[in-house]
């Protein structure tokens, strides 16, 4: 399509930032009871300096922010709408925007780049200071000798998550409530943009596609009943991903987030009450969150879903990528005896590349990339253009 595109920017206060560690009494909207927070806020191990410890429930940026929408340059509102999910300990939204534009080019859908809770610009500024997370990562270094690539571009998110893995669940939470907040706001007629009889469907990228199919198989009321869901480097439960890169986390918090999220989760579930109620306790959000966390122990329940949604869920996987393997994408989305007819292409380029980047900018083969982008993108389209 012969589209021109623009990016409009739209503010956001999240409504649901008060589930976030912090508080001390929690209340449930849905269900309209209150819920005493048992183990109080710690963040020590791991964590070093006040700008990292930072109670979540007070970050400011995480609460208050704004989004973009990359669209058709056209009058009047939107009613085709994609949300782009980026992927995990994601900075700025550069690598994004060619995606975007291809998508929007592809489908004649605005795009709407919507940033994970502690995310892009949902985190202070300051955890991107090159120069002063490298100091914490040089201590990080010092006080566990045995790390694994810790560095400037992870030493912010692995201490916080190091220190207080539960984090993991509720920004995914936090961030899943903001997406129901602001398809809701705009059904209201709320928006300046997208029209309150729009469609919408989702691309997803790595960690991305965690929020993305929590979204589509909870489907809370009914919103996403006709939404298509495409998986870029992602689909794979958690305890099959190998996030261990300089650019994602390091290995203390690797570690720590298995023990918490997957070994011992049922255990610290009887512990901590609120969590217990948002994962346990007639949520089906957190149901099927926690039916991605262990392979084997959730796969009834998600196999279940997946079933149900085979037809709106269509998986790339990369062949060489090590983070989210293909093969791990396959045996989750088809389930243990791939007896699921989700379809999964999996690629593979003729040249070096990872899933942090599939598409380098500067390794001196741009054809070749140009020519990959274009084949991935190509079916990414046809996909929600069926």
């Amino acid at each position: 399509m012969n589209i021109k595109t623009e990016i409009k920017e739209y503010k956001f206060e999240s409504l649901s930032y008060a589930i976030l560690p912090g508080g001390s009494d929690y209340h449930c909207t849905r269900h309209n009871i209150s819920l005493i927070n048992k183990n109080p806020f710690n963040a020590e191990v791991g964590a070093i300096t006040e700008n990292i410890k930072i109670k979540d429930i007070c970050v400011e940026e995480n609460r208050s922010f704004n989004y973009h929408i990359l669209k058709p340059v056209e009058t009047g509102n939107s009613k085709k709408l994609i949300f782009l999910f980026h992927g995990f300990n994601e900075k700025d939204w550069t690598k994004y925007l060619p995606w975007a534009e291809r998508i929007c080019k592809g489908t004649g859908s605005s795009v709407i780049l919507f940033p994970i809770a502690f995310h892009m610009q949902r985190a202070p500024k300051n955890w991107s200071n090159k120069r002063e997370m490298y100091e914490l990562s040089e201590k990080r270094k010092k006080r566990f000798p045995n790390i694994v690539n810790s560095s400037f571009s992870n030493v912010a998110i692995s201490m916080r998550l190091h220190s207080m893995p539960q984090r993991f669940i509720w920004s995914g939470l936090q961030t899943y409530y903001d997406v129901i907040q602001l398809i809701e706001e705009c059904k209201a007629g709320k928006h300046s943009y997208i029209s309150k009889d729009f469609e919408f469907d989702i691309f997803a990228y790595s960690i991305g596609g965690f929020l993305a199919q929590i979204l589509k198989l909870s489907n809370y009321n009914s919103y996403f009943s006709d939404s298509k869901v495409c998986l870029f480097c992602s689909g794979a439960a958690f305890n099959r991903l190998s996030p261990v890169s300089k650019f994602i986390l390091d290995s203390e918090t690797n570690v720590a987030l298995y023990s918490f999220l997957v070994e011992h989760f049922d255990k610290f579930l009887q512990k901590d009450n609120v969590l217990k109620h948002y994962i346990q306790e007639d949520h089906l959000e957190g149901k099927v969150f926690h039916s991605m966390l262990n392979y084997q122990n959730g796969r009834i329940i998600r196999e279940d879903f997946l079933k149900r949604y085979k037809d709106y869920i269509y998986a790339i996987t990369l062949k060489k990528d090590t983070v989210i393997p293909s093969f791990e994408v396959i045996n989750t989305l088809r389930g243990a005896y791939h007896g699921i007819d989700i379809k999964i292409d999996e690629l593979d380029f003729d040249r070096e590349y990872t899933h942090e980047n599939p598409f380098p900018a500067s390794n001196g083969m741009k054809e070749q990339i140009d020519a990959d982008f274009e084949e991935v993108f190509r079916r990414v389209c046809d996909f929600y253009n069926k």
